[in-house]
């Protein structure tokens, strides 16, 4: 399937947006990357500060094995270099919410080198339309406190909870080229680092946020100046960082200005990026070698052991979905998207193949379908997600179940599910509580479908004539006159043998 080039349009001719993030991923650890402290989020300020993280005189940095340990995990899943020897920089910086006055980074000798994630650009068909997207590197490093500016008129106050957690700094190639795209990407990196569990991808929490570089270029020509915007925590703002950018850019230049490297800030009521400071390079930061750390040294049995840990990865899973279970791509890539929908698929399956005694390729359509569709469907209405469900997938599979032998229809299904919502019920209580059992009363049937014709003796007479599309008229009516509780089969059988 071939994509349109996104381009936008100026006054003097068309545009190529380049993009690249620089994604910082806090890591899912107890404590933090250089000390003891807890890592909690919503904790009291300041209650999670360690003498390391305030800097004390004398304190010195020991590295978390856990927190490097997740970063090698995170970067064989995106199939990159390990390298087994990594050391820590101190970037010089005035941080008001980093008491030691100095950031520990990795610059020039990253855990992580290249890799790669490959996006998909179209949910109906994930297989159809895809790019490989390039990763340079990921480096570990120890994240700001945060300041507060609101409380007082003339004062600010700071909270050293987060200062000193550690962060995976993922830094794309300048590979993408839309808004989608990098909507796409941000997504796709999410739903691994979630897969993997080495960050939660909370974006409005703060534990995944992007920097947005965005640069214009007619097409074919060598790369613009970029301006970085910083952490923007959606993708929806992500997308719209690179849409207001690059047209801001566009303006600028088409009217005889120059874009200048500096970072920027985006505004999501206004719905625009302003200008923070200039853009520092790496020799204003004065990066040199941490005196106080070690360089990181990783044996073959260490990276074997994060190699071995790694799950089932969302584009395998999608794979196998499709090719064992036979799954449409497109459902393959709902299912897959969130680590959350595939656990609660895979849990759902797996019971439903035992309770109707068949293996999972079997019914994998029918939960799937019911999955997507109805459980998703009343999801929505509620306003809640899987993690808070109100029918586990044991209760699912039962009502299922009861579907596939015949004890209930479809639509009297429907009719359980939303009394298994409100009650927290079991299915098979329900039925039998309600008196809702599916019939195949021959005799009853064939009573129901006689008195349909009788009371339709028109409609009969077109249907004979030729117009078939009757046929679910007279299904519909009979279904209808026997409370929805007749065997649809049978039905269809009686009318097909009456009508002729």
């Amino acid at each position: 399937m071939t994509i349109s080039p996104y381009r936008i349009r100026g006054e003097t001719g068309e545009w190529e947006v380049v993009v690249g993030l620089e994604v910082h991923a806090q890591v899912v650890s107890r404590s933090k990357l250089f000390s003891g402290a807890a890592t909690t989020f919503g904790a009291e300020p300041n209650a999670q500060v360690s003498l390391v993280d305030a800097a004390m005189p004398g304190m010195l940095p020991v590295p978390n094995r856990e927190c490097i340990r997740q970063a090698v995990r995170t970067g064989l899943a995106l199939d990159a270099q390990i390298n087994k020897w990594s050391r820590f920089d101190r970037k010089n910086y005035f941080y008001a919410d980093l008491p030691q006055g100095y950031q520990i980074s990795q610059l020039y000798h990253p855990l992580v080198g290249e890799g790669t994630i490959e996006i998909s650009l179209d949910d109906k068909d994930p297989e159809g339309s895809t790019k490989t997207v390039g990763i340079e590197r990921i480096h570990v490093e120890q994240d700001a406190g945060k300041l507060m500016h609101d409380q007082h008129p003339t004062m600010s106050y700071v909270d050293l909870n987060r200062s000193g957690v550690a962060l995976m700094e993922i830094v794309s190639r300048p590979d993408m080229r839309s808004p989608a795209e990098a909507g796409a990407y941000l997504r796709k990196l999410r739903a691994i680092l979630r897969y993997v569990g080495s960050c939660d991808g909370n974006m409005e929490e703060g534990s995944m946020r992007a920097d947005v570089n965005v640069s214009v270029r007619r097409p074919g020509e060598p790369f613009g100046t970029r301006t970085e915007t910083k952490n923007v925590n959606s993708v929806r703002f992500v997308m719209a960082v690179v849409e207001q950018e690059a047209r801001r850019q566009v303006d600028l230049i088409e009217d005889g200005g120059r874009v200048v490297q500096e970072t920027r800030l985006y505004d999501p009521d206004r719905n625009e990026t302003r200008s923070m400071r200039s853009k520092e390079d790496a020799h204003d930061y004065r990066y040199f070698p941490d005196p106080d750390l070690l360089p990181l040294e990783l044996d073959d049995a260490f990276v074997a052991n994060c190699r071995a840990s790694l799950p089932e990865l969302p584009d395998a899973k999608r794979h196998r979905y499709e090719t064992t279970l036979g799954l449409t791509p497109y459902l393959a890539g709902v299912l897959t998207a969130e680590v959350e929908t595939a656990r609660w698929f895979e849990a759902l399956l797996a019971a439903t193949a035992v309770k109707q005694g068949k293996d999972q390729a079997a019914v994998a359509r029918q939960t799937a379908n019911w999955l997507t569709g109805e459980l998703f469907g009343a999801l929505n209405r509620l306003g809640r997600n899987l993690e808070d469900a109100p029918v586990s997938p044991e209760q699912s599979a039962e009502l299922l179940a009861l579907v596939a032998d015949g004890t209930i229809s479809g639509s009297i299904a429907k009719q359980v599910f939303e009394k298994m919502l409100e009650s927290g019920d079991a299915a098979g209580a329900i039925v039998e509580r309600e008196g809702l059992r599916q019939t195949s009363d021959a005799g009853a049937i064939d009573a129901a479908v006689a008195k349909v014709l009788a009371d339709n003796a028109d409609k009969v007479v077109q249907y004979k004539a030729g117009k078939e599309a009757l046929f679910g008229f007279f299904v519909g009516q009979t279904m209808k006159a026997m409370q929805g509780k007749a065997n649809p089969q049978v039905v269809n059988e009686a009318l097909r043998k009456t009508l002729g």
